[in-house]
């Protein structure tokens, strides 16, 4: 070879390199975190989550689950890894697009890399086998949250975060997705879960309950209830309904009699708020004393016992949980500070529908809690310690039945209307509410509603 020809070879060689070099230069980790103070380590960046794909078999005698999750996800950056929240279970095997990847737990972190770097719009799908005793996560505002072991069977659930004890996934409400769930118990027992049910089949002493929730869910919206319970099924306008009460609870008591007017509370409610969004209505009612709260878990809420214990029917928990179905599962917030747009919005739906029923009017419940409330906590950015306090429940209330006073009742239901149906399957903040909300009227809303919402004393009334 000639001296020409060696240098323009080896000048070749230099700038393939070269080129590689920067190739894998541009490849970044995603972020082991979404950046919500709220949450702390939760959720993670660098993609966004299509769907869930989960089969997982329990056994109550061992508290033993096993998992097999198909995540489904478009890389949103140039990505050497990635990570998955996953709490306490044990990773068998990774793989991304078929191929082996290596993967490493960082706490509650399943920090995933593959074996070639993922550019930013490429689609890929994430297989992780997994398994182990799962347990719930440190107490909270609302109790522990996650998976909890019960005498005869399981409950998972809790906010702001619990799916990451049953499942990897990317942990936080801004990242919605699709769910299909299949869940295996030994026979007798029901395994109940988001959406539609799609059938149930048994073997060798085991059944495998199959569900589907195509609508983007948030991941703390999604439940998983093993035990005995009894099933009721049916439709309603044209979609399933699926009920289930403890079978520890009376036949004939308050709770079933609750849940049994889902469908009649959801009809009043989609008369206000608009066409209901799921393709399935339900509620389930657990007997743990542990679950001292109602989560409106997507399409089917879980109500603890606790609600029930008047030994008369509690319809306005109903109403609650089934306003967030709109205000905060199909319009979710894209970040905790704002939570008052789920708790403020389902509270005056309990207003709502005391009126309706017979109970307390709007107006009264408006006075009672204006003369109660104290102003100098705010209803937006509340605090973590804040998440669930009065501030964000009743005072975004007052919020909500003060906008209505300043705009007329068309306009208000207006609003109400069409800000779930503009932002329906997608996430929101306080500042796109108000957008709406001014749009809508015509007119400036925003001090108005940060009086109301963030202001250290009581606003005039409007």
């Amino acid at each position: 070879m000639t001296r020409g020809r060696r240098w323009y070879a080896a000048a070749l060689v230099a700038l393939l390199l070269a080129g590689c070099t920067h190739a894998e230069e541009r490849f970044r980790p995603g972020a082991a975190d979404a950046g919500d103070p709220y949450v702390p380590g939760a959720g993670n960046g660098g993609y966004d989550v299509a769907g869930y794909r989960l089969k997982v078999r329990y056994d109550p005698a061992t508290d033993r689950l096993t998992g097999e999750a198909a995540v489904t996800a478009t890389a949103t950056a140039d990505l050497s890894r990635f990570n998955l929240d996953l709490a306490g279970l044990t990773v068998d095997r990774v793989r991304v697009d078929g191929a082996p990847a290596t993967h490493r737990r960082d706490g509650n972190e399943l920090v995933v890399t593959p074996a070639h770097g993922l550019r930013s719009g490429k689609r890929f799908t994430v297989d992780v086998a997994y398994g182990g005793v799962p347990q719930p996560l440190p107490s909270g505002e609302l109790g522990s949250g996650g998976f909890q072991a019960t005498p005869d069977g399981a409950i998972a659930l809790g906010q702001p975060e619990s799916a990451s004890t049953w499942f990897p996934v990317n942990d936080h409400p801004s990242d919605k997705a699709s769910y299909d769930v299949a869940v295996t118990v030994p026979d007798g027992l029901a395994a109940l879960s988001n959406g539609v049910l799609r059938g149930k089949t048994g073997r060798d002493g085991w059944t495998t309950w199959t569900w589907s929730e195509r609508s983007p869910m948030a991941s703390y919206l999604t439940t998983l209830v093993i035990g005995k319970y009894r099933v009721s099924t049916g439709t309603h306008a044209g979609r399933p309904v699926v009920t289930a009460v403890a079978a520890e609870l009376p036949p004939d008591g308050p709770a079933a009699a609750s849940v049994a007017r889902t469908g009649e509370v959801a009809d009043f409610l989609a008369d206000r708020f608009g066409p209901y969004p799921f393709d399935a209505y339900g509620g389930i009612v657990v007997a743990d004393q542990r679950i001292r709260y109602a989560l409106e878990t997507q399409s089917r809420p879980v109500y603890g016992p606790g609600f029930f214990g008047a030994g008369r029917p509690n319809t306005t928990v109903v109403a609650h949980e089934l306003a967030h179905q709109w205000f905060g599962d199909s319009v979710s917030v894209a970040r905790w500070s704002d939570i008052w747009l789920n708790e403020g919005f389902a509270t005056y739906a309990e207003w709502l529908w005391d009126e309706h029923d017979g109970g307390r009017t709007v107006a009264r419940n408006f006075e009672i809690e204006y003369a109660a409330t104290d102003w100098s906590r705010a209803s937006v950015d509340p605090g973590r310690p804040g998440m669930f306090g009065d501030a964000v429940y009743k005072r975004g209330a007052l919020a909500v039945h003060a906008l209505r006073r300043t705009v007329d009742d068309d306009t208000f239901f207006r609003i109400l209307r069409g800000w779930a149906a503009e932002r329906r399957d997608g996430t929101a903040t306080t500042a796109d509410f108000v957008a709406y909300a001014e749009r809508v009227a015509g007119r400036t809303l925003r001090p108005l509603l940060d009086a109301w919402l963030i202001g250290g004393t009581a606003p005039a009334l409007p």
